[in-house]
Formats: C-alpha cells, sequence, structure tokens
C-alpha cells in the first residue's frame, strides 16, 4: 500500500458525499490519500492532534471540508504548517457561511480556499502542488489540462456545424 500524501478531513459523515469528489480525482490521478471524519467542535483535540502530527507521517497537504460555520480547516491550519485547502461545503439552510468562515481568516493563518463545493478543484490544486516535485504527476496533469482543452475545442467545432438549436437538441 501507498504511503498516502494528502489527508481530506470532513467534519461529520454528512459530508461524505460531497468530499468523497476529492477521492475520486486523486484516485484519476493516482495520488494516495487518507480520509477523516474529525469534527474541529466535537472532537477539537483529536483535530490539534491529526494536524500536527501530519507532517511527521508523510503528509503533504490537508484538504478540509466542512459545512455551517466551517472552522475545521482553520483549526487544522492553527496546527501544521502544511498547505489547507478548505472546501466550504454549501447547505442550501445556511446561505454562504462556510465560505464567509474560510475566506475570514486573520493574516499569519493561510488557507487556499476553493469555490462552495469544490471538491475538483480542491483535488486538482493538490495534485499542482504535489507535481512541482514529482514529474510523473506533472505529465499526467498537463495531460489532463490537454484533454479538457480538446474537449473544449471538440464542442466548439460541434456548434459551428451545427448551430445552437441542433447542438442542443443533439
Amino acid at each position: 500500500m501507498t504511503k498516502p500524501l494528502i489527508g481530506i478531513v470532513m467534519g461529520s459523515d454528512s459530508d461524505l458525499g460531497t468530499m468523497g469528489e476529492v477521492a475520486k480525482t486523486l484516485d484519476e490521478f493516482g495520488v494516495a490519500y487518507e480520509m477523516r471524519i474529525i469534527s474541529a467542535h466535537r472532537t477539537p483535540n483529536a483535530a490539534a492532534e491529526y494536524a500536527s502530527e501530519a507532517r511527521e507521517r508523510g503528509l503533504k497537504i490537508i484538504i478540509a471540508g466542512a459545512g455551517m460555520s466551517a472552522h475545521l480547516a482553520g483549526v487544522l491550519a492553527a496546527y501544521t504548517t502544511l498547505p489547507i485547502i478548505s472546501i466550504p461545503l454549501r447547505n442550501p439552510n445556511h446561505g454562504h457561511e462556510a465560505l464567509w468562515s474560510n475566506i475570514a481568516m486573520p493574516p499569519g493563518i493561510t488557507l487556499a480556499t476553493m469555490p462552495e463545493n469544490g471538491c475538483k478543484n480542491a483535488a486538482l490544486y493538490a495534485v499542482e502542488i504535489l507535481a512541482l516535485a514529482d514529474q510523473t504527476l506533472a505529465t499526467k496533469y498537463n495531460s489532463f489540462r490537454q484533454k479538457q482543452s480538446a474537449k473544449v475545442v471538440d464542442k466548439d467545432t460541434k456548434l459551428g456545424k451545427l448551430g445552437w438549436q441542433k447542438y442542443l437538441d443533439s
């Protein structure tokens, strides 16, 4: 088994359906990760321990997702100097509270905050960071970006040939 490089942490098992997208994307690139449920409020000691020991365990990045007041990423950032990528999880009943919690970090404790529910972007950002020191991963990521571009070009060509109404119908 490959040693995990990424820690995926969520505040509750209710976040798993969304945070699973991080794991799916990392799987596509062959990046090893571990996944945990740790609450900033209900298990603060576990959050502190997880973050403070992450570097010694070989993690390079932590991706944290939580909803509502979303303090998880900030708490983890307080206990480690590893990069923390934060995903504010949007709950329709709570507006944008998670996003506001993430972007209101005090100076000196950093978070790379993704869009609300931006799990794929969080995973891709982690891949970009790891690719700085891993040429194989950099090659995979470059190929991914080229394939994305090719898909857009193909869609544009199809739109030009069919026109917008037939394109939508196809």
